[in-house]
């Protein structure tokens, strides 16, 4: 798998359901269905887009039994908060964990955080109270920390 390649193919799709998105005016209750919607699909992109960097470097730098067994460690990698992001890069170099921590700090953190709850809050049924515009933001800085983690790992 190129890792480069798949976070090209999510980003595009992710910036095309955008483009779908309801208008200011338009029903709120569609306006927050469609926030949820996004929402999902924005933690979904960072945690694809995250395994599938991770496992690109793993089949670039080791024996194809060495990145399956990474491969399949990582099918079972989930709502990556901060701290599992830490986690999940650390366990290949202490140094990509340094960085990856001084970089996941203040607005970048609560975004990252605060996404990953609110799919689990949606998932589970509860009631959320975002907005698309808010989503919107949580989307943005989620494309900063991908690039971020694409050149951290190449």
């Amino acid at each position: 798998m190129n890792g480069t390649v798949e976070v090209s193919r999510l980003r595009s799709r992710i910036a095309a359901t955008l483009t779908r998105a309801p208008l200011p005016t338009a029903d709120p209750e569609v306006q927050s269905d469609f926030a949820k919607y996004f929402c999902v699909l924005v933690t979904g992109l960072l945690e694809t887009a995250l395994t599938a960097l991770v496992l690109e470097v793993a089949q670039r730098r080791s024996a194809p039994e060495i990145a399956r067994y990474v491969e399949r460690h990582l099918d079972r990698w989930t709502n990556p908060n901060c701290e599992k992001i830490a986690q999940l890069l650390g366990d290949f170099s202490p140094g990509w964990r340094s960085s990856i921590e001084g970089y996941l700090v203040d607005e970048r953190k609560d975004a990252v955080n605060s996404l990953v709850a609110l799919r689990h809050q949606i998932a589970h049924g509860e009631n959320v109270g975002t907005t698309l515009g808010q989503v919107k933001r949580y989307y943005a800085t989620v494309i900063d920390v991908i690039d971020f983690v694409t050149k951290l790992v190449r």
